[in-house]
C-alpha cells in the first residue's frame, strides 16, 4: 500500500469520505435514510470501513472529524483506531433531513407525490425535501464548518467521514458546480476524496475513489 503524502507547511491535505453502507442502502431500490435514521453498517459496510482504514494507514493523520450519525462514526473508527486517534463528532456535518420522505425510496415517491418530487429535482437548492432542508438549507451549515476545519488543519493531513448530500455540496462548490446540480457528483460507499487547501485556494485532486474496494 502507497504512503500517503505528507503536506506542505501551508497546505491541508483533506480525505473526505461518504460512510460505508448500511442495509437500507444496499436495498434494491436503496431506502432515504436522512439525519433521523441512524442505523449502523451492515457486514459488508464494516468491510469496507475496514479496508478503507488499511488503505490510509501508511501516513500521518492528526485528526479524524465525522457527522455524529452512527453510520459515519463506526466508519470513522477504524480509521481513528489505525492512527491513534480520538473521532471528533460535528454536529453541523450531519446528513441532510430528508423530512417526510426518510425510510421511502425515490419511485414511490414520484408516484405519490410527483409535484413535490419534481420540485426537489428540478432544483433542489431551493425547493427542499418534503418536510425536510434543502441543499441550500444543508450549505449554509456544511460549507462554513469545512472552511474552519481547513483552515484550522493547515500543514495537516485529515480525514473527515460525511454523507451523500453533505460531501455532494461541499464538492460542488469547490468544483465550481451550482448546487442545484450537486446531485450528479457520485459519492460512493467510502469513496475517497482527496482535496488540497493552501489559503484561500481549494484543489480537487481525487473524486470518490472507490479502487480500494475492488474485492468488496
Amino acid at each position: 500500500m502507497p504512503a500517503l503524502p505528507c503536506p506542505e507547511k501551508d497546505t491541508c491535505i483533506l480525505y473526505l469520505l461518504r460512510h460505508a453502507a448500511t442495509a437500507n442502502n444496499l436495498l434494491n431500490p436503496p431506502l432515504l435514510q436522512g439525519r433521523n435514521q441512524n442505523p449502523g453498517l451492515s457486514e459488508k459496510g464494516r468491510q469496507q470501513a475496514s479496508t478503507t482504514a488499511q488503505w490510509l494507514a501508511e501516513g500521518t493523520i492528526s485528526s479524524v472529524y465525522s457527522s455524529p450519525l452512527l453510520r459515519a462514526t463506526e466508519t470513522a473508527s477504524p480509521i481513528a483506531t489505525m492512527h491513534h486517534l480520538s473521532i471528533v463528532e460535528i454536529e453541523d456535518l450531519i446528513e441532510a433531513d430528508v423530512g417526510n420522505w426518510a425510510g421511502r425510496h425515490w419511485e414511490e415517491i414520484a408516484r405519490s407525490e410527483p409535484d413535490a418530487y419534481s420540485r426537489f429535482i428540478d432544483n433542489p437548492d431551493q425547493h427542499p425535501y418534503a418536510g425536510g432542508e434543502s441543499f441550500g438549507n444543508v450549505a449554509e451549515r456544511v460549507l462554513p464548518e469545512f472552511d474552519s476545519l481547513l483552515d484550522r488543519h493547515a500543514g495537516e493531513s485529515i480525514v473527515v467521514v460525511g454523507h451523500n448530500v453533505v460531501n455532494r455540496i461541499f464538492l460542488a462548490q469547490l468544483m465550481g458546480i451550482p448546487i442545484s446540480r450537486s446531485r450528479d457528483i457520485k459519492q460512493s460507499h467510502c469513496g475517497i476524496n482527496v482535496i488540497h487547501r493552501n489559503g484561500d485556494y481549494g484543489q480537487l485532486i481525487t473524486l470518490n475513489a472507490i479502487f480500494h474496494l475492488a474485492s468488496h
